[in-house]
């Protein structure tokens, strides 16, 4: 059985579970920074037994590691560059509008999103410490004052 954890330094690790003589014992069967079709290939060649492809990117994207292919990491960085300013030349462009078609109107909170499509751990974590902050100074609520609540009565 594989399963995929974190390591300290912001990799991942692959491992599977495997039974001997001296009980259940655990083998890395490969280390990465981001789950990528040659990652899934090494995992395969290593494993003991067989392993399925999505279910090992489910449990990757479980346990938070990345999970992509080399076109999604090239047009993560093609989001986040448009996103800090930067614009592809005007040929690229049009090229790209025209192999990818045109879409339907994002909503605002998909476009919002585009700018974390890249996002490190760490600029997502430094991101959440920052929400997290904003719950500190929102007003305490007065504990003096009763709550009232509509009474319940049941239906009989």
């Amino acid at each position: 059985m594989a399963y995929v954890v974190a390591k300290r330094n912001g990799t991942w690790e692959a491992r599977e579970s495997v039974r001997t003589g001296k009980g259940p014992r655990s083998r890395t069967l490969a280390s990465f920074r981001e789950l990528t079709p040659e990652v899934e290939v090494k995992i395969r060649g290593r494993s003991s037994g067989t392993i399925e492809i999505e279910d090992l990117r489910s449990k990757a994207l479980r346990a938070g590691a990345p999970v992509g292919t080399e076109v999604d990491r090239l047009a993560a960085r093609l989001l986040r560059a448009i996103e800090a300013g930067e614009r592809p030349s005007h040929r690229l462009r049009r090229m790209l509008l025209d192999e990818l078609g045109e879409s339907p109107e994002l909503s605002h909170e998909i476009e919002r999103m585009k700018m974390w499509t890249g996002a490190s751990m760490e600029e997502r974590g430094e991101a959440l410490v920052d929400l997290l902050g904003v719950g500190d100074n929102l007003p305490a609520r007065d504990f003096g004052e009763r709550v009232v609540f509509p009474r319940l009565r049941s239906v009989s």
